[in-house]
Parts: C-alpha cells; sequence; structure tokens
C-alpha cells in the first residue's frame, strides 16, 4: 500500500508542476544574451595572454561552445587512478528564444594500463524544441566494487567485479504540448567477462543472486518515455521543472537472457531564492528518482544501483555500486549560489539519502550523504561551470570534479 501511494504522488508531481509553470510557456532566454558583465576562465586566459577581442562576448545563435577539462582523478568502482579528460559541448538549434540548449559529453578514461572507458551522452534539440534526441553509448573495460543486495554487508564485505561493458540507448521523443515529450527508442547493455578478480570468490555465491553474476549478460529491447522540461539548460539549469518516466522492455526474442522490464521515474525543481537577480546564482534545487525492475529475472548489473542513473551522477558522498538492489529511491537536496558578483565563482552545499531493497523490503533503511564544493565559471556562453566537491559519508570520503552541475 506504501509503495503504490508513493508511485501516485510521484507521478502527480508533474502536474503540480506544469500548474506552477504554465503561466511561463517560453523559455527564460532572449535571441542574444549579452554576457559581457559576466567572468569566466576565457576572460583571464585572455587577460593573462593579452589576447583582446574587438568588441564584448556576445552569446550567438548556433554558435558552438566547448568545455575541456583534462585531470587525474580516480574511476568509481575500483579502478584506481587514471587519466579523465572531460569534453562538454553545447550548441543551439534553433532560435534561442524557442529553442534549448543542445549538449554532449564525451569523458574518456585510462588508466595506462588495461582500464579504460569511452562513454558519449547526448542531448539534442531540434529548432523550436520539436523533437528532443538523447544518445548514451559506452564501450568500457570497467571493474566495479560489489557488495552484494541491499546493506547488509559492512563496507570492507566487498570484492572487485571486472568485466568489458557496451551500452547503446538511443531514442527519440516528439513534442506533444510545450514543454511535454513523448516517445521511444532501444536500449542494449552487453557485458561480457564477468568475473570477480579474487579466482577464490564466486560470484553468484557471494552476492545470492542466479543471474549476471558469471559469464556474460545481455538486456536488450524498447522503452517508452514521457518527459515534462521546463529548463532550457540541461549543463547549468535554470529555474524550472523536470520529469521523465523510462518503461523498459527486454524481451528474450530481442536477445535478451531472459525478459524482464523496468520503471525509472525522475523528479527535478530548481527554485530560485532572488528571482528579481538574473545575474546572479541563488537557487535551491531538488532531485528524486525512483528506479524499479520488473518480473525475476534481471541481471545482476542491471539491477538499480546508486551511481548507476543515466548520467552517474547520484550519490555523491558514497561509493558507486554501494547499494544495489531490485529497487531504488532517491533523494537529494542542493543550494547553489555564487561568492562573486561577476560570476566567476560560487559554491554548492548538499545532501543526499537513498534506501535500497535487497531481499527485504524497500524504505527500510537509509544512507545519507553530505558535501560542499566550489564551481568556476569555465564558460559563460554556455553557463558551464567546473565543480570541485568534498563528499563524504558513513566510512567513505571523495572528492569530485565534473564539468557542469551533478543535476
Amino acid at each position: 500500500m506504501m509503495m503504490k501511494s508513493f508511485l501516485i504522488c510521484l507521478c502527480l508531481l508533474p502536474a503540480f508542476s506544469f500548474a506552477q509553470d504554465a503561466s511561463n510557456m517560453i523559455p527564460q532566454q532572449s535571441a542574444v544574451k549579452d554576457t559581457s558583465r559576466q567572468t569566466d576562465l576565457i576572460d583571464i586566459a585572455k587577460d593573462v595572454f593579452h589576447i583582446n577581442p574587438k568588441k564584448p562576448r556576445i552569446q550567438r545563435e548556433k554558435k558552438i561552445y566547448f568545455s575541456i577539462l583534462p585531470i587525474p582523478g580516480a574511476v568509481p568502482g575500483g579502478a584506481g587512478r587514471a587519466l579523465i579528460t572531460s569534453t562538454t559541448a553545447g550548441t543551439y538549434l534553433g532560435p534561442q528564444s524557442t529553442t534549448n540548449l543542445s549538449s554532449a559529453n564525451f569523458a574518456p578514461y585510462w588508466n595506462l594500463h588495461t582500464r579504460f572507458g569511452l562513454p558519449l551522452r547526448s542531448s539534442i534539440w531540434l529548432k523550436d524544441n520539436t523533437w528532443n534526441i538523447q544518445g548514451d553509448i559506452r564501450f568500457l573495460r570497467y571493474p566495479q566494487y560489489t557488495w552484494g543486495l541491499g546493506s547488509g554487508n559492512d563496507y570492507s564485505e566487498k570484492t572487485l567485479v571486472d568485466y568489458n561493458y557496451v551500452r547503446f540507448y538511443q531514442s527519440a521523443l516528439k513534442r506533444i504540448t510545450p514543454y511535454f515529450f513523448a516517445g521511444g527508442g532501444y536500449n542494449i547493455d552487453y557485458r561480457s567477462s564477468i568475473k570477480s578478480d579474487d579466482p577464490a570468490v564466486d560470484l553468484k555465491q557471494f552476492t545470492g543472486y542466479n543471474y549476471g553474476t558469471g559469464g556474460s549478460s545481455v538486456s536488450s529491447g524498447i522503452n517508452l518515455s514521457l518527459l515534462y522540461d521546463t529548463r532550457n539548460n540541461s549543463i547549468n539549469p535554470l529555474p524550472g521543472s523536470y520529469f521523465n518516466l523510462v518503461y523498459r522492455v527486454n524481451p528474450a526474442f530481442m536477445g535478451s537472457n531472459d525478459s524482464w522490464h523496468s520503471l525509472y521515474l525522475d523528479y527535478r525543481k530548481y527554485v530560485p531564492m532572488n528571482p528579481a537577480n538574473k545575474n546572479q546564482q541563488n537557487t535551491l534545487a531538488f532531485w528524486s528518482y525512483f528506479w524499479t525492475v520488473l518480473g525475476g529475472n534481471a541481471p545482476y548489473l542491471d539491477l538499480p544501483s546508486i551511481g548507476w542513473d543515466p548520467y552517474n551522477r547520484s550519490g555523491e558522498g558514497i561509493d558507486q555500486n554501494r547499494y544495489r538492489g531490485r529497487s531504488l529511491f532517491y533523494l537529494e537536496s542542493e543550494y547553489r549560489r555564487d561568492i562573486t558578483t561577476n560570476g566567476l565563482l560560487g559554491f554548492v552545499a548538499f545532501a543526499n539519502v537513498n534506501t535500497v531493497s535487497g531481499s527485504g523490503t524497500i524504505f527500510k533503511s537509509w544512507h545519507p550523504a553530505a558535501g560542499t564544493g566550489l564551481r568556476v565559471k569555465f564558460n559563460k556562453g554556455s553557463n558551464t561551470n567546473i565543480g570541485i566537491d568534498y563528499a563524504f559519508s558513513k566510512g567513505y570520503n571523495s572528492i569530485i570534479l565534473n564539468v557542469g552541475e551533478s543535476f
């Protein structure tokens, strides 16, 4: 009964947001945006190298904005140190007054040995937001720790799982009404050479799960998606709302090892604390998602897990894959504020909590984390920040570097 009530409330959230935003049906940006009063790292580089532009930088239509950040860092899940290069590109494919910013992110990593990843994610908005085309392509040699199902194991009770991973997701959503889209696409997850790095550990026995814990696993199927999005910049969302429902079916006749399906509900809300001053970041942001598998034969590595949301941004302060189960509920709140009046520096403070169902019931055990971070404006044309966050939870802490906001 609790689960049914929760799903009903979550499904009604976009209706409430639509009522709040219905009076504002045009993206909150002008066709030509003057950013001459703001400062970013590009401006600082011009000053250092004495590059003097002939006129103030103005955000013009169809210009491409790049943000590149090569950094050494730790790959989530136990791959150790690696060289990571995160490249984010944004552009407008139509008038900026009626078209959202399209974005693509390519973040390859390599640890100079056998660990590597080539992930490419994109969200393309066609002219006047008539279509939204979403893509997620990954080629990974990806080790990650696992703690089994649920949250009963201590942090030290883990084993490193190694595997090769190929993902291809592609969806197209058609605008039905302003801000509301519907469509679908194709998803495939293929994993091979699944095994524990410790030859003495039997992964099936360690996890207590029979599917996808040895050899390989294939999940291939179609998805149906509903999207409600009043944001106009996914790299650094401005005030607005976001709701996404994805129902995925993985039948055996399409190549899946077993037939199973899943439901993913994602809701986000951005509340301006000082709406009169649009040039200063002062925002409360909220994010919640519910993810569950339906049917008993989903492969182990396809089960809902913290940090495995579509953009791998949830659970800052918690080791990726720390909690895995048949259902997962996640909630995060974040306060974003500029430090300097020119927008160059800012800060965030955040807290999140999650709960998963293993062999028991969801909402029984909660796992909190919190943190804070610095923001440096990399490119004011696309409003892209470099984020440096410190986050912690019980028994774990980390420093996270990102291009763009967590959500």
